[in-house]
């Protein structure tokens, strides 16, 4: 039952009854698992670009950059660093300067190392008397750690990835969110010399991004040539999902009903917002400094030319659909071009009638994703798919959307020869020009329930469908290998100390 109150905060967070209904109803009863018809590979669903093509893909890619088209990249910023620094928490804890982990002796003997340290030092002198150095030769590491996660010192405990300082330069050192910026500049500047990127931030971190892009905006335009149009968007509250109790009735704090975010899924709504023909799309930490950018650089605009070059051809066939009846000969090349270049099987679907197929198929957002042969990394992967209509396609998955019960599925699940670094390139405009609505492309059907805890007490979870996975389900979608040099996450603080992410 509903209370008054409730009925305020669902108004509050624009979130409808009905919509709230649907959500306690996922939790009673559950989602289906997706069937996998197999894992994509080189043989069949992953594009391996040969040496000779990739300057024809560059070539495309830098012939669009030349025409009029709005080119945006698209940053999900809004995740905390708290995860980045659980062994220096542990190491709080245990209140004992000793050093007795491998971690924690690797990472004070390289503590100079860290992009940070001056910043350290500065925070370490004002709220010590000493500096870091001072302080490590006196064994004072718990002091050092306090000064790298308290509000007293960096504050890294609280604040995101993206305003963290990652890469030391000769007279600076760079956060995320501006390696991001230089990236930008390096393969998505358009004809007028601008820059267009969006990133997705916390509300209370708002504010520091912004003084971070004015700071940083005027040299880095002179550095690099470039003009920076950089917006901002928070995780929409329509998107927060209800909590619910072990027996799913909504979960309450001081009698109220309880939401949390819907996870990155939920960003479809931020993307479907942005007004571009082409986005790309990568995650806030996969940064490298300058002198390591060239393999990202040349592979963005290779994944860029392959997807310009697939919507040509795909815009040609739906202009030739809406000229002419097509010949079966016509139909019978788009049949082929679906199945050879998107990997798309109607498994006897379009029969009846080849041309409705056909448009509807073909007529639907399209992105190119990079894949990454498996080097024991974590993340998703790329796989074949059964979908509601009986086709089959290329689908994005996360290891929990496989019954981990179906000894068969976990066997293509163990095959994968690549994984899902986040490098995707998209487009968002139909063959008019028009814009589609993101939203309509969602499965809501994978998204996921986990086990959380509010205050020491058990609640569900409830995820909306991941951005790459459920909330892109319906896209067309080609994979392109690309090397694992283009994948540099960071997802501890020792990850810094990588070659990668070191002058």
């Amino acid at each position: 039952m509903l209370t008054q109150e409730d009925l305020e905060l669902l108004d509050k967070k624009g979130i409808s009854r009905e919509k709230l209904e649907e959500q306690l109803d996922c939790f009673k009863k559950g989602f289906p698992y997706l069937r996998v018809d197999s894992a994509a590979t080189l043989t069949k669903g992953i594009v391996a670009v040969a040496s000779e093509k990739k300057a024809y893909y560059i070539g495309e890619w830098q012939n669009y950059l030349k025409e009029e088209h709005e080119i945006v990249k698209f940053v999900p910023a809004s995740g905390a660093a708290s995860r980045m620094f659980k062994s220096l928490f542990e190491f709080i804890e245990k209140n004992c300067d000793e050093l007795s982990t491998e971690f924690e002796k690797m990472f004070f003997d390289n503590l100079e190392r860290f992009a940070f340290f001056d910043k350290l030092n500065e925070c370490c002198k004002k709220n010590t008397g000493k500096s870091a150095v001072d302080l490590k030769k006196d064994g004072r590491y718990l002091d050092i750690v306090r000064n790298i996660l308290n509000k007293e010192g960096l504050d890294y405990a609280v604040l995101p990835k993206g305003l963290l300082q990652f890469h030391k330069y000769p007279k600076d050192a760079r956060t995320p969110f501006e390696e991001h910026l230089v990236e930008g500049a390096l393969y998505a500047k358009n004809r007028k010399g601008q820059v267009n990127l969006h990133f997705t931030v916390s509300p209370e971190h708002l504010h520091p991004f912004e003084l971070l892009l004015e700071d940083k905006r005027a040299s880095f335009s002179y550095n690099y040539g470039a003009e920076f149009d950089v917006s901002f968007s928070v995780q929409k509250t329509s998107t927060d999902t209800v909590a619910v109790d072990a027996e799913n009735n909504p979960f309450r704090v001081n009698d109220r009903l309880f939401f949390r975010p819907g996870g990155h899924g939920a960003l479809i709504e931020n993307l479907n917002d942005i007004d571009a023909d082409v986005v790309f799309i990568k995650n806030i930490d996969n940064v490298v400094p300058d002198p390591m950018k060239q393999p990202t650089v040349e592979f963005k605009a290779i994944l860029a030319g392959v997807l310009v070059s697939v919507q040509k051809k795909i815009f040609s066939y739906l202009e030739l659909m809406d000229k002419k009846t097509p010949s079966s000969k016509d139909i019978e090349e788009m049949l082929r071009f679906c199945e050879t270049q998107l990997c798309l099987d109607d498994c006897g679907t379009a029969k009846n009638d080849p041309v409705s197929y056909l448009r509807t198929k073909l007529n639907r957002p399209l992105r190119v994703c990079g894949m990454v042969r498996n080097q024991g990394e974590p993340g998703g992967g790329p796989f074949i798919c059964f979908n509601a209509d009986g086709t089959k396609s290329l689908q994005i998955l996360e290891s929990s959307q496989f019954d981990k019960n179906d000894a068969g599925q976990m066997e293509i699940a163990k095959n994968a020869t690549h994984f899902n670094p986040v490098d995707l390139v998209c487009a968002v405009k139909d063959y008019k020009g028009g814009k589609f609505d993101l939203t309509k492309y969602v499965d809501y059907s994978t998204g996921f329930i986990s086990s959380k805890s509010k205050d020491g007490k058990e609640l569900k979870a409830l995820e909306l469908p991941g951005l790459w996975n459920g909330a892109m389900s319906d896209w067309n979608t080609v994979f392109v290998e690309v090397p694992i040099e283009t994948f540099n996450p960071v997802k501890t603080v020792g990850d810094l100390l990588r070659n990668e992410h070191q002058m």
